[in-house]
């Protein structure tokens, strides 16, 4: 018990601020990666739900590929594939030069595609929800598409979507465990260094799943508080 807790301690001798610089990179990217993966799945499921087929097409598949592919692929795509990528474009321009691909930009990249593209099937259902009436209404009131949209009908697909949302931020979380095989010093990266030194492999990797659970429950607790501040208008009805 005293060699665990010495090994979990702060400071030299042990790996505790190690364990903790992981978990704050876990956080940031998955912090980092949500508002991106909300808009852009909110811009697909405005296009599913546009009249326009091309639109519509477009945004199929989108979700198709992203929701078809494994995470872990599509991790590999960007984070390999911008870097090959950019050096080509070097090359045709005459510049002979190594680009490497910020590897927390190449996570956040693609763990915002693959949220997007889940995303944007929860928007898409919180659209359907919404009765044609309340557009209907938006317009008899004088208000623009706009107007319509930001004040009438948005808060109402957040309230519907919500919940859906909320898994798939619990699923971004885990999936930030991902970014450790391109060297982003995560938590499952750094409890693995952490393991392979002191030959802890069971105590180290469950710090590291007690933590995810952590992570886990403070943000049901979040999401739970938030889903009942959304339906305080009902109660009140």
């Amino acid at each position: 018990m005293e060699e665990a807790l010495t090994l979990l301690s702060f400071g030299e001798n042990g790996w505790g601020d190690t364990i903790a610089a992981g978990v704050m990179v876990t956080v940031l990217l998955a912090i980092a990666t949500l508002p991106f993966g909300l808009v852009l799945g909110f811009l697909i499921a405005l296009a599913k739900n546009s009249s326009e087929p091309s639109l519509k097409l477009a945004a199929n598949i989108y979700t198709t590929i992203f929701r078809g592919l494994p995470e872990l692929l599509t991790l590999f795509l960007v984070y390999f594939g911008v870097q090959i990528g950019i050096q080509q474009g070097l090359k045709l321009m005459g510049f002979d030069a190594f680009i490497e691909v910020n590897s927390f930009v190449a996570g956040m990249v693609a763990l915002s595609l693959v949220f997007s593209s889940y995303a944007s099937e929860a928007f898409l259902s919180a659209f359907r929800g919404i009765p044609q009436g309340q557009y209907e209404g938006g317009n008899a009131l004088g208000l623009s598409r706009y107007q319509t949209m930001t004040l009438v009908i948005l808060p109402q697909l957040i309230r519907l979507a919500l919940p859906a949302l909320g898994n798939l931020w619990l699923i971004l979380l885990k999936e930030t465990s991902l970014v450790s095989v391109i060297g982003l010093p995560d938590l499952v990266r750094e409890a693995g260094i952490a393991a392979r030194v002191t030959k802890e492999p069971f105590l180290f990797f469950g710090i590291a799943c007690l933590v995810y659970l952590l992570l886990a429950m403070i943000s049901s607790t979040g999401l739970s508080r938030i889903e009942r501040w959304t339906k305080k208008g009902e109660v009140a009805r």
